[in-house]
């Protein structure tokens, strides 16, 4: 049996349209059921629909709290049978009960290696840093921002002349490599999250 996956989407979804992609492959062993945005302007709800993907909007402020939107979507994804989630450009904290509700369901795409650059603006703060190397990280969700068991990770060096466009550009072809060989892992079996950290099987 195939995993049924939701993406939660904030914008344009290049890493959900690779997820998408990827699972178009009869031999994938999951599939895409639904995507979430949290902004009703994002491009990837319309890139969705082109693949012929059920898309849903649910926007914050029509919730009296942050647990109340969460809980909003968690029904959402029970209602459609979800067994994994992978957050995908989403630009909102999740609540610590839906992340426990959903304990190692949840996978996200960083563009740094984590614990590195945690947050936001992960290629300027590279830059900054003076940094030789950087790249991405595929995790399971935890309720801290940007942390939980590493799946996969990706580096790439940084040039003398890369500035955070470049730099985004180069992570983000890695980003689409990772993301969609991750899902494939975890939704076949062949890693395992035990004390914390993802093992073979």
């Amino acid at each position: 049996m195939k995993k049924r996956v939701a993406i939660l989407i904030s914008g344009r979804g290049s890493n959900m349209e690779a997820l998408i992609r990827a699972a178009q492959d009869h031999n994938y062993p999951a599939t895409i059921e639904l995507v979430i945005s949290n902004k009703d302007s994002a491009l990837g709800l319309q890139v969705a629909n082109s693949y012929g993907i059920d898309t849903k909007t649910v926007i914050r402020k029509n919730f009296n709290s942050d647990q109340e939107f969460d809980d909003h979507i968690s029904n959402i994804l029970l209602q459609v049978q979800i067994d994994i989630i992978c957050t995908a450009g989403y630009m909102k904290i999740l609540t610590k009960k839906f992340v426990d509700e959903w304990m190692n369901k949840i996978i996200n795409i960083h563009p740094s290696l984590l614990p590195s650059y945690k947050g936001l603006n992960t290629h300027r703060r590279a830059l900054e840093d003076g940094a030789r190397v950087t790249g991405c990280t595929t995790h399971i969700v935890r309720a801290e921002l940007d942390s939980g068991p590493i799946i996969m990770q990706e580096s790439v060096h940084i040039e003398k002349d890369d500035d955070e466009d470049t730099l985004a550009a180069k992570v983000l072809k890695l980003e689409h490599r990772i993301f969609p060989e991750s899902l494939q892992k975890i939704a076949s079996g062949k890693l395992i999250i035990k004390d914390n950290i993802v093992l073979e099987n």
